[in-house]
């Protein structure tokens, strides 16, 4: 691979923020995990747990929020990068199909890279308003 066509860890990170949909994000984010990808999603958000391996993310988070939200997303307003770790800083947005009630939650994702894969992502989130949404 030529040195030009590498992508520095800010940049696959971004990737995975790319797609319309929390599949197609999913679809982008297996372009660079690692196998054992470990990703943890936090406590009392309501697919809390840590996951290992992308086929468990996909199953216990991806295919829930397309399954269960409608246009949840996770709106990027900036980026740290140190290293081999990415901080994404934004905001969920979505409305819970079963009651239909929409909810706006701050958020930040942590990701840690090594030899351009996604080896770890931990998330942190007021779930207070996503819990609201769906009750």
């Amino acid at each position: 691979m030529k040195a030009d066509r590498i992508m520095t860890n800010l940049a696959i990170i971004r990737s995975t923020y790319e797609g319309a949909s929390a599949s197609e994000q999913g679809a982008a984010l297996s372009a660079h995990s690692a196998e054992d990808i470990r990703w943890t999603e936090a406590a009392g958000f309501p697919y809390a747990g840590t996951y290992v391996g992308l086929s468990s993310v996909q199953a216990h988070v991806f295919s829930r929020l397309d399954s269960d939200w409608q246009d949840f997303r996770f709106e990027v307003e900036t980026y740290v990068s140190s290293e081999d770790k990415v901080v994404a800083i934004g905001t969920y947005k979505g409305t819970y199909k079963a009651t239909n009630v929409s909810f706006s939650a701050r958020a930040t994702h942590v990701w840690q890279l090594r030899d351009g894969k996604i080896r770890a992502f931990e998330q942190f989130v007021d779930s207070k308003s996503v819990v609201d949404a769906m009750q």
